[in-house]
């Protein structure tokens, strides 16, 4: 029991009553009676006993009979399937076909976690003896280890080359894209923090694994079909909010698209979702599995590889809190990798202002994806590691949710929305206001000599076409792609976002450009986010507060060379039909129906 314990009971009294336990009669000072026993204590005693004592049986049992039900629906739903469709349509993204993807999905991890991996894994080893004994040996033989690594990395490397070699041969202008990714790799480099001491290994297999992504997203049809079809859900899972919009605000608001009434309540129905998922344990099991996966491929510690996974889920505010015990364990190479990933990923809870403004779901679900090993591999180019790291796989545990019940977890998790509500709807009216201000003194100077269409946009146009032109974006393009990385660097992806809309309806950009200029500005690198991380982790660790202040302006480059990174890589793999593909128009409400005359 929790609070303040009424005095009236005494100590082992409480005890027994809180642990359910027979008491004694209790005996009062000014009467000579005993309380009889209540039979129906002692029948609830007796319940509970058996049940503890049977627990397996009965856990056992409802498990059977939960999947009788299951295979029971199975059947019927086979069944109506079978008479309804006439051509073998399985509805792989919407019906038949999705159910019988999650029913094998279920059973697959069902049958790894009960029997594979509790009786069959110390078989399974012993049968791969012979292959790890000599992987040993090849290790401890002198230069075994570099030459073996060498020789994956050419072979890696000349199946990439004769790979796109071949894939642009009718497209040779998409290979500019390459000089790229070249030109940022050397500039950080360059300007690396310690350029003598970089570890090559995370950069190369950052690289390596974005390519992979891309190649299966982009390119390979099937991946490309299933991340729309992702995508899709995402959207129309983010649809559900209308209901409660429309309830609070009135279904005339909502129908008109308001921004403020319709885009933005979203995010209080994502953070609720959240939050019940950390309370369940169900978000902390999917981070700490692929972060597992990116530490064991790139060799980061399991904090930066967990950070980066949960960037993309749950934001780069709430994804430190999941290593809150070890960030004052964090060096200063891995505070800067963490600082990185979330400058370099969006969260989901801003996906749909992104889409209302007219964004790709597929692209930008991509695009965080492909940056979160991106942004790895370039932190430690950027930043090398030069001490020890303090934080080991096997004392890493991630924060639990400290909610006591569901409801409690719900609750807090739409309440937690509100200040990223309040500070997106403020720095939208702040940041457009403080633009056509500016907009304004910029055509009045110009006006002067002669330039009256002077303004922001020009000026950010024109210093960043040169890296419009090296992700691969067509030269008549340049000007306004240049103008929008400008507009998501100085001021937030937000207001870029809501440029590259209008753009779109204007028509001055379309295809390739559109889709390299929605990777190259899908990330939170601008100057509020530097505000944002300082504060947090200041609150969060004081005595850490002059280390994030020494490296957040690099994690502010490593997050935007991150973005310009996954733009480079993608730009190299979208042909015109690539791009094709992804419906046009994508909004949450048709995307599903398009997903499906797609497929």
């Amino acid at each position: 029991m929790s609070g303040q314990v009424n005095q009236a009971f005494e100590e082992n009294q409480l005890d027994m009553l809180e642990d359910g336990r027979k008491s004694e009669p209790i005996t009062y000072q000014n009467a000579n009676y005993h309380e009889e026993k209540n039979p129906w204590a002692i029948n609830n005693n007796a319940v509970h006993a058996y049940l503890s004592k049977h627990q397996r049986i009965f856990k056992t049992f409802g498990l059977i009979i939960l999947n009788l039900l299951f295979i029971t629906y199975i059947i019927f739903a086979s069944i109506y399937w079978e008479n309804q469709q006439k051509n073998c349509d399985f509805q792989w993204c919407e019906g038949y076909g999705l159910l019988l993807i999650l029913t094998g999905l279920i059973y697959l991890g069902l049958f790894y976690f009960l029997i594979v991996k509790r009786y069959l894994s110390k078989y399974i080893l012993q049968c791969c003896r012979p292959a790890t004994n000599s992987l040993e040996c090849l290790q401890n033989t002198k230069y075994g280890t570099r030459i073996t690594t060498i020789i994956i990395y050419l072979v890696i490397f000349i199946a990439i080359i004769i790979f796109l070699v071949i894939d642009t041969v009718d497209s040779r202008h998409r290979l500019i894209s390459i000089l790229g990714v070249i030109i940022l790799l050397g500039l950080g480099w360059v300007f690396s923090k310690y350029p003598g001491q970089v570890n090559w290994k995370p950069v190369i297999w950052g690289m390596i694994l974005q390519f992979i992504l891309g190649l299966i997203i982009l390119r390979w049809p099937v991946g490309r079909s299933i991340f729309q079809c992702v995508s899709a859900k995402v959207a129309t899972f983010l649809n559900y909010a209308k209901s409660g919009s429309k309830f609070v605000f009135s279904e005339d608001i909502v129908n008109k698209g308001v921004f403020a009434f319709t885009v933005v309540p979203v995010i209080f129905f994502f953070n609720f979702m959240v939050q019940i998922m950390c309370y369940l344990g169900a978000m902390q099991w999917i981070i700490m599995k692929l972060g597992w996966v990116l530490q064991s491929i790139m060799s980061t510690t399991l904090c930066e590889s967990f950070v980066a996974v949960a960037n993309p889920f749950i934001g780069m505010s709430e994804s430190p809190l999941l290593i809150k015990p070890y960030l004052n364990q964090l060096t200063s190479s891995e505070l800067h990798a963490v600082l990185s990933s979330g400058f370099s990923t969006v969260s989901g809870t801003v996906l749909a202002a992104y889409i209302s403004f007219g964004a790709k779901p597929a692209h930008l679900i991509t695009a965080s994806i492909m940056s979160a090993p991106t942004s790895l591999a370039y932190s430690k180019l950027f930043y090398p590691e030069t001490e020890q790291s303090l934080t080991k796989s096997e004392n890493i545990k991630l924060e639990k949710s400290s909610e006591n019940s569901i409801l409690d977890a719900a609750t807090n998790g739409a309440l937690a929305a509100i200040p990223i509500v309040l500070g997106i709807i403020a720095n939208i009216v702040a940041f457009v206001s403080f633009i056509a201000f500016l907009n304004g003194i910029l055509s009045w100077f110009g006006n002067l000599v002669g330039y009256e269409q002077l303004s922001l946009e020009i000026i950010l146009a024109k210093i960043f076409m040169p890296l419009s032109w090296v992700m691969g974006v067509p030269w008549e393009h340049c000007e306004d792609v240049g103008m929008l990385i400008g507009m998501k660097t100085i001021i937030n992806e937000l207001v870029a976002y809501q440029r590259m809309g209008e753009l779109i309806k204007q028509g001055r950009i379309y295809g390739r450009s559109e889709a390299i200029a929605t990777y190259a500005i899908c990330g939170f690198a601008n100057p509020s986010s530097i505000g944002i991380q300082v504060g947090m982790f200041s609150s969060l660790v004081p005595e850490k507060k002059e280390q994030v202040t020494k490296v957040i302006v690099r994690a502010f480059v490593t997050g935007s060379a991150a973005c310009f990174l996954t733009a480079s890589i993608a730009g190299v793999l979208l042909d015109d039909i690539s791009v094709l593909s992804v419906p046009n128009n994508m909004t949450m409400s048709n995307v599903t129906s398009t997903l499906t005359s797609l497929m």
